[in-house]
């Protein structure tokens, strides 16, 4: 799959590596970002007749660039009967055009030192590129003339056809839990399709899919007013905005459909799912809780809420429901969690966590256990050392993102997708430090409760005896 997750999930017992880290983006020479109060990423802005509209952010530490380009589609703006469509596109993107044939596009940037890659969340598909600055040149004209056309051919698209059949064989079907704590919490908790169906799409969607059917959806959403691009980089803001207008200038704007009404009211009711799993060896809860959309006066705090109650060993809930009461062998979530992180969304999304609980207790417990632990927080139950380590951790992990120009790059293109404002991102360390104990207790009072609840129990599906695999000898355990 090119998509992949910017964030790195902490190992549970079964290792559940969703998607591939970038990892060799990680390698590349990045800019120190200081850790002082007041710090700030550069930004300016400029858009296009055509509609396209450029983020520069200079950075003139080292010699190098990340680029990001993001079309305003994704999983929940995706047409009805067509699931898993703008990741199909996504994959399309990448099988050449008539200028530039298929492999062109990665010999370019993996020739000249850079890395490239793609993904689709529910609000955007993104490509991204990072590579030594001389390269930036032709990686813009290659961004344009894909923008322009592809190549769609009934070969390319059987192709990709049948690489996403394969992601959905390998990430669901055939891997323990599979993706349950997204697609299936999502499909339980929520009302509206756009918001509830499996962004994977059916195997009868994606066959369904024609050459026309591709070509529709490129002329509908690949314009260039329905798309950002970032740089960061060793270049001026005025050098940058020149490259782009030389290779994207001539792009004409296209009609795009109506973004469809993706608002949702909270669940008046717990809704309630039980699966069994032939691949699991423990049991696994997930519970969701359906939040608000971003921007409003929650979403941060919603956020630190999620951090603290499952951020990592320190969290709440592991201190509490894996080391205290051993209920869980781990916890993990957070705001609009697994996909992305909790700041690039555009709509409604879930406060989501994931644990693997052990045999001898039940689903139900581990659920009256974090409601506990919820409870605590909805009461003000909050110590000012405990949320001021979660908020710390928070925007040190932001700084940590923004120091590589391909993060940065891809953090100013969503904020600017999102908010019209790339320099947001600039406001979000003083807004998680802004959080105090009461809004915490807000938003769990409102938010997280049993009514506003989705809970999915996943169990191992009963062996028989002739499934049972016969221990080797010596294998016994210590």
């Amino acid at each position: 799959m090119r998509s992949r997750f910017r964030r790195s999930l902490r190992a549970t017992a079964v290792a559940l590596a969703l998607f591939p880290v970038l990892a060799a983006a990680l390698a590349l020479p990045a800019a120190a970002a200081p850790k002082e109060s007041g710090w700030r990423i550069p930004t300016a802005v400029r858009t296009l007749p055509n509609g396209l509209t450029v983020v520069v952010s200079e950075d003139h530490s080292t010699p190098t660039f990340g680029l990001c380009i993001a079309y305003r589609i994704g999983f929940r703006l995706e047409p009805k009967g067509r699931t898993g469509f703008a990741h199909l596109f996504e994959h399309m993107m990448f099988q050449g055009t008539p200028n530039a044939p298929k492999g062109t596009y990665d010999r370019v940037i993996e020739g000249g030192g850079g890395v490239n890659n793609g993904s689709t969340r529910y609000d955007y598909t993104n490509y991204i590129a990072s590579a030594p600055i001389s390269a930036l040149e032709p990686i813009l004209w290659l961004e344009a003339d894909r923008m322009k056309a592809l190549d769609f051919s009934e070969k390319n698209l059987a192709n990709q056809q049948e690489v996403v059949k394969e992601e959905i064989r390998v990430n669901v079907q055939n891997k323990p839990y599979g993706l349950f704590f997204w697609t299936d919490v999502a499909g339980t908790a929520f009302d509206r399709w756009e918001n509830a169906h499996d962004g994977y799409g059916s195997f009868a969607d994606l066959d369904a899919a024609r050459v026309a059917d591709v070509k529709g959806f490129f002329e509908s959403y690949y314009g260039p007013n329905n798309a950002v691009l970032a740089i960061v980089g060793d270049i001026s803001a005025d050098e940058a905005f020149a490259r782009v207008e030389k290779y994207f200038g001539a792009l004409p704007a296209r009609p795009t459909p109506p973004k469809p009404d993706v608002s949702e009211k909270a669940n008046t009711k717990e809704r309630t799912l039980s699966q069994t799993d032939a691949l699991a060896n423990v049991p696994a809860v997930a519970v969701g809780w359906k939040m608000p959309a971003r921007g409003t006066k929650d979403d941060i705090p919603a956020a630190v809420l999620g951090n603290l109650l499952a951020g990592g060993e320190a969290s709440r809930l592991y201190q509490g429901l894996v080391k205290g009461k051993e209920l869980l062998l781990g916890i993990e979530g957070g705001l609009n969690w697994p996909l992305d992180d909790a700041y690039s969304y555009d709509g409604p999304t879930l406060l989501t966590l994931f644990g693997l609980y052990k045999p001898d207790t039940t689903a139900k417990e581990v659920v009256a256990a974090i409601d506990a632990e919820i409870a605590a927080v909805a009461k003000g139950k909050v110590g000012a050392a405990e949320l001021e380590r979660t908020k710390t951790k928070m925007v040190s992990d932001l700084y940590g993102q923004l120091e590589m120009p391909l993060d940065r790059a891809t953090a100013l293109c969503l904020a600017q997708l999102f908010t019209g404002d790339p320099s947001s991102v600039n406001d979000l360390p003083g807004r998680i430090a802004a959080v105090t104990s009461a809004d915490l207790a807000r938003v769990a009072s409102t938010y997280l409760t049993a009514a506003n609840r989705t809970v999915v129990d996943r169990r191992p599906a009963p062996r028989t005896p002739a499934a049972e695999t016969p221990a080797a000898p010596g294998a016994a355990g210590k």
